[in-house]
């Protein structure tokens, strides 16, 4: 009788041990679902903080100051293969003075029958100067809708902070290229 009941508690010491785990995993399960939808805004904030991956950074008024030295800031567009849309640059490339304010034009068409919500992110190359280029103005990560075959121009208020002299890693920098991916934001309904 000893043995019978000692298996006895063996087992349960067995299911309770298999319940833990089940739990555990579940738990750990959870936490990872929940840090997935937590990333990308987690990691939005830290490449604007430090200009890491070529983000740029946000400025509500232009450059107090501009020095001698000039940069060409080239424009490039995409869009992912969910989103029928046309997305270009129409500005050719542009010298500025650092510290210079300058305006850039993209041109977004919708090629679809149906209207269609979409979301930019963008990047600076090379990544190292993403920190120092500055949008005043800027229709990134804001929902974009374009009607079917809407055509619109999205303008792109930027400066180079003149603090880029003081980054002797950079003192080489001529051309930075400033670009853009469109995204499906969301299926829009027909209002």
């Amino acid at each position: 009788m000893n043995g019978a009941q000692g298996m006895t508690a063996a087992a349960y010491e067995n299911r309770t041990g298999g319940l833990k785990i089940a739990l555990l995993c579940a738990g750990v399960a959870a936490g990872m679902v929940g840090l997935s939808y937590a990333a990308v805004p987690l990691y939005q904030i830290f490449c604007q903080v430090t200009g890491y991956g070529g983000t740029t950074n946000r400025a509500d008024t232009a450059s107090a100051s501009v020095l001698d030295r000039q940069i060409t800031i080239r424009f490039d567009g995409n869009v992912s293969k969910d989103i029928p849309w046309d997305f270009k640059p129409v500005s050719e490339p542009v010298t500025l003075k650092v510290g210079e304010t300058g305006l850039a034009f993209y041109e977004a068409y919708n090629n679809s029958d149906k209207p269609i919500v979409g979301t930019a992110t963008f990047n600076v190359t090379p990544q190292q100067a993403g920190y120092y280029f500055n949008k005043i103005e800027c229709f990134c990560f804001t929902e974009q809708r374009l009607e079917p075959g809407q055509r619109v121009d999205m303008p792109v208020t930027f400066f180079i902070d003149p603090e880029i002299a003081d980054d002797p890693q950079l003192d080489s920098i001529k051309t930075i290229t400033l670009s853009y991916t469109f995204f499906p934001k969301k299926e829009a309904s027909s209002e």
